[in-house]
C-alpha cells in the first residue's frame, strides 16, 4: 500500500496506492471541511491546482447534510464529483473545539451541536460508522483532543483512553468493511499519536499504537498554540518510533516553512486551512515570500501575484485587478486568491518531491526554509 522510494536524511519520498488512486508523497491535502473548499473552489478546479487528496470532516458532514444521506447518494466521491483520494477527519477535534458543553466518558463524548444545540453522542464506533457512510479513502481514528499544554496526569489518562478507543475503531472498521452495503470496503484507518508536549508520553503512546499495525499514523495535538520549536521538538521525539513502512501525517500543519521543516524530519502527509483562509483576506504565498495584496503599493501593479507561478490567477490577472476585487468585496477576488494559494501549496510539494528525486532536497530545504517565511520584498 505504501512504499518509501528513497530517503534524503530523514526526509522520505514515497508512493501510496489506494482504491481511489495513487498518492505521491510528501503530499499536502486540500481542506474542504464541508465537502467544499471555501472561496468557491470546485473539484474541477482542484485537478487544475494539482491536488492529490481532498480532506473533509466527519463532524460537519454528520451534522449537515447527514452521512446517511451522502451514503444513499453513493458516497462522498459521487456527492461532490471527485475521483481521487479523500481523507476524512474523525470529528474528534471539532467535538472538543466547537462543543460548548461536552461530557467525556469511556464510551465516547456527549455534546451539543454548535449549529442547533441538538444533543449528540459520538464514540469510536459512531465515528467509524459515519466515515464508512461517507466512504472516504482514509478514515481517521476517533481520539481525544486536549488543550496544549494540559496537566501531565490528565494527558496520560487521555492517551490511555485514546489507545482503548483506537482498538475499538480498528475492530469496528473491520466489521464495517465486511458488510455488503458498505460502499468502500477498502477503507483505510490512520491512528493518531497524542501526548501534548510531554516527550515520554508521546513516545509511549506512539509505541502502543504502532503495535496495532494500522494503515498509517498521524501526529495530532500540535499547531494549536504551542511554540513552533515545541512542535519541531515533538516531531523529532516521535519520528524514530513511527513505523518506517507506513505513511506519517502531521495534522493541521501549517505554513510553507512548517511543512518544509516537517518533511526534513520525516513527515509524509499534511493538511491545513491556512492557504485558503489567508487567501480570503489577501494574504498570499509566493516563491519570494509572503505578501498582502491589499497593500497600497499594489494599486497600479500590472504584474501577476508571482511571475513564476502558472496558477489560473497568475496566468490571467494582475495584482492591481485582484486587489481591486478584494477592495470592492467582489467574490472573484477571493476565489482568485484561494486558487493561487492552493496551487502554491501543491506546487511546493511537487517541487519537494522533484528535489528528492533529483538528490538535491537538502539544498532546496536550506534555500527556502527562510525565504518562504519572510515578506516578499517585491
Amino acid at each position: 500500500m505504501f512504499k518509501v522510494l528513497k530517503k534524503d536524511g530523514r526526509a522520505r519520498r514515497g508512493v501510496m496506492e489506494t482504491v481511489h488512486g495513487t498518492i505521491q508523497t510528501p503530499v499536502f491535502m486540500n481542506v474542504g471541511t464541508c465537502a467544499a473548499i471555501k472561496g468557491g473552489i470546485s473539484t474541477t478546479d482542484l485537478k487544475e491546482l494539482k491536488c492529490q487528496v481532498e480532506l473533509s470532516n466527519t463532524y460537519h458532514l454528520h451534522i449537515r447534510p447527514g452521512d446517511k444521506l451522502i451514503h444513499d447518494l453513493g458516497g462522498i466521491h459521487k456527492f461532490f464529483n471527485w475521483d481521487k483520494p479523500v481523507l476524512t477527519d474523525s470529528g474528534g477535534f471539532q467535538v472538543f473545539s466547537l462543543a460548548q458543553l461536552r461530557k467525556i466518558k469511556e464510551e465516547g463524548v456527549y455534546f451539543a451541536s454548535h449549529i442547533d444545540g441538538k444533543r449528540i453522542f459520538m464514540g469510536p464506533e459512531e465515528s467509524m460508522q459515519i466515515q464508512s457512510n461517507l466512504a472516504s479513502t482514509i478514515a481517521m481514528a476517533f481520539d481525544e483532543c486536549i488543550e496544549n499544554p494540559a496537566p501531565y496526569e490528565y494527558t496520560k489518562q487521555s492517551c490511555d483512553r485514546t489507545v482503548r478507543w483506537l482498538v475499538r475503531c480498528k475492530n469496528e472498521m473491520a466489521r464495517l468493511n465486511s458488510l455488503p452495503e458498505t460502499i468502500n470496503k477498502n477503507q483505510l484507518l490512520f491512528g493518531i499519536n497524542q501526548g501534548s508536549v510531554y516527550e515520554d508520553l508521546r513516545i509511549e503512546h506512539m509505541k502502543q499504537i504502532a503495535e496495532l499495525d494500522l494503515d498509517g499514523y498521524a501526529i495530532g495535538g500540535l499547531a494549536v498554540g504551542e511554540a513552533t520549536e515545541d512542535m519541531y521538538r515533538i516531531i523529532d521525539v516521535v519520528e524514530p518510533y513511527m513505523p518506517e513502512d507506513k505513511p506519517r501525517y502531521l495534522m493541521g500543519v501549517g505554513t510553507p516553512c512548517n511543512i518544509l521543516e516537517a518533511v526534513h524530519r520525516g513527515v509524509d502527509f499534511f493538511d491545513c486551512v491556512m492557504p485558503s483562509r489567508n487567501a480570503r483576506h489577501g494574504n498570499l504565498f509566493t516563491w519570494h515570500g509572503k505578501m498582502n495584496i491589499m497593500n497600497e503599493k499594489y494599486m497600479r501593479d500590472s504584474r501577476p501575484i508571482d511571475e513564476g507561478c502558472s496558477c489560473p490567477a497568475c496566468r490571467d490577472y494582475s495584482r492591481a485587478y485582484i486587489r481591486h476585487l478584494l477592495k470592492a468585496k467582489e467574490a472573484l477576488g477571493m476565489r482568485l486568491c484561494v486558487l493561487h494559494n492552493l496551487y502554491f501549496y501543491n506546487e511546493l510539494m511537487e517541487k519537494i518531491r522533484e528535489a528528492m528525486d533529483g538528490d538535491y532536497f537538502e539544498s532546496f530545504y536550506q534555500k527556502y526554509r527562510s525565504i518562504l517565511g519572510e515578506r516578499n520584498p517585491d
